[in-house]
């Protein structure tokens, strides 16, 4: 079962964004862009809406590992937590995409053990200093 990690913090929202950022690069996540989604509404359909900012990163590495297993995987880069406005609190969430290959069928089980294994401890650390 894939789960979504969920965590209110209490900071400001653009000092979330840089955390969760920091974290990621802290534990040797490449930081391939941050984008506001909220700022992409109001530019390009005219509405406003809470705020929601994606940071997406990757680590080679397990991108490595994880293309090893099957070239599927590939359509479910890059590891993305977003961070969100929420009834007034700050959120941050992200979903494994290395257990989601598996669960949609994109590769066996077995093939991405080791990859979910690898994963699950960068991104329990980069998570602990969000």
């Amino acid at each position: 079962m894939v789960d979504v990690l969920r965590k209110e913090l209490t900071l400001e929202f653009d000092a979330a964004v840089k955390r969760v950022e920091e974290a990621c690069a802290s534990e040797g996540f490449g930081l391939l862009l941050t984008k506001a989604l909220d700022k992409v509404f109001k530019d390009k359909l005219g509405v406003d809406s809470q705020r929601y900012t994606f940071v997406l990163a990757c680590a080679p590495e397990l991108a490595k590992m994880a293309l090893d297993a099957s070239k599927y995987v590939g359509t479910l880069f890059p590891c993305s937590f977003v961070v969100y406005e929420e009834n007034g609190k700050v959120i941050v969430a992200h979903t494994s995409i290395m257990k989601a290959a598996s669960e949609l069928g994109l590769v066996t089980k077995e093939a991405m053990e080791p990859v979910i294994e690898e994963t699950g401890k960068r991104i329990s650390k980069v998570w602990a200093k969000i």
